[in-house]
């Protein structure tokens, strides 16, 4: 007899107030990864940086072009991610989009589809906003979000490059 499919304990929801807390230290630690792939190109996290973070994240709950989703499995948050719907931008030469700002997962958590949950339902959102478009940056070093985003089917259109004011060129 075959067996039933368990159903994933997962669930995606908008952020509400109360998650806060949490979603700063979850950017906290992406401003921490990112740090630690490129400690001269990214920020590193302080002490302040998860309230920070939260106080900020909270900010962008009432704009309705902004989408803060959160995976939830009973009752523990194991990720989030923030987007928004975005018209024009010259700087970037790009059309209206809607745009993945963060995608971060509990690296507990990694490789159980829940970063492609959150994706997938942040893209969902943002095309029922009016999105037929949709980018996002990673850092460079970052080759396991790199590899999720090309699976879902992102691909590479733009390559930032840094350098050091007292690094001599090459």
């Amino acid at each position: 007899m075959p067996t039933k499919p368990v159903e994933h304990a997962v669930k995606i929801r908008p952020a509400i107030s109360g998650d806060m807390e949490i979603l700063g230290s979850f950017g906290a630690m992406l401003v921490a990864l990112h740090h630690k792939l490129d400690s001269k190109r990214f920020i590193e996290a302080a002490k302040s940086t998860p309230a920070r973070y939260a106080h900020f994240l909270e900010s962008q709950l009432a704009r309705p072009e902004v989408i803060v989703m959160v995976a939830e499995e009973n009752g523990a948050l194991l990720g989030y991610a923030y987007a928004e719907l975005e018209g024009f931008d010259y700087m970037a030469l790009r059309g209206p989009a809607g745009v993945i700002h963060d995608l971060f997962v509990d690296p507990g958590r990694r490789r159980e589809g829940v970063g492609r949950m959150l994706l997938e339902a942040a893209m969902a959102r943002l095309q029922s906003l009016g999105a037929d478009r949709f980018v996002l940056s990673t850092a460079h070093r970052n080759e396991t979000a790199r590899s999720l985003f090309a699976a879902i089917g992102f691909r590479p259109t733009m390559i930032e490059m840094t350098r050091e004011a007292d690094e001599a060129a090459g």
